[in-house]
C-alpha cells in the first residue's frame, strides 16, 4: 500500500468529559436541529443519556465527530439515511477489525521474540 491509499483512522478520545447542547452540537456541525433529531432516530449517533425532550439532549465529543463524518459522507457521496447508517456501522466494523489485527500482531511479535 502506498502513502497515496493509505487510510487515515483517527480516534477521538474525550478526556475532559465535555458535552454540548442540541443547539451546541448543530453549531458546531453547521447543521439543522432536525437533522440531528433523524440522525438520532436512525441510531447514527445517541445523546449521553436519553432525555424525555430533545431540547435536553447531550452529546459527548465522540457525537460531535461521527456527526461531522455523517455530514461529509451525506454532502460528499449524497447518501440518504439508511445509507448512512449502514456506511457508519460498516466503517466501525473495519476499525474494529484493524484495531484486532494490530493486538494479533503485536501478540505474534511478543511469542516470536521479534520487537
Amino acid at each position: 500500500m502506498s502513502e497515496k491509499d493509505s487510510i487515515l483512522t483517527v480516534e477521538v478520545m474525550d478526556s475532559d468529559g465535555s458535552t454540548f447542547t442540541l443547539h451546541e452540537v448543530c453549531l458546531r456541525g453547521e447543521c439543522h436541529a432536525e437533522f440531528v433529531i433523524k440522525l438520532v432516530s436512525y441510531g447514527i449517533i445517541a445523546p449521553v443519556e436519553p432525555a424525555t425532550e430533545v431540547r435536553q439532549w447531550m452529546f459527548d465529543v465522540a457525537a460531535l465527530a461521527r456527526l461531522n463524518k455523517a455530514l461529509r459522507l451525506q454532502r460528499d457521496l449524497k447518501m440518504n439515511l439508511p445509507g448512512l447508517a449502514m456506511s457508519l456501522e460498516l466503517l466501525d466494523e473495519v476499525q474494529d477489525m484493524r484495531k484486532e489485527m494490530e493486538r494479533v500482531k503485536r501478540q505474534l511479535r511478543q511469542l516470536t521474540g521479534e520487537w
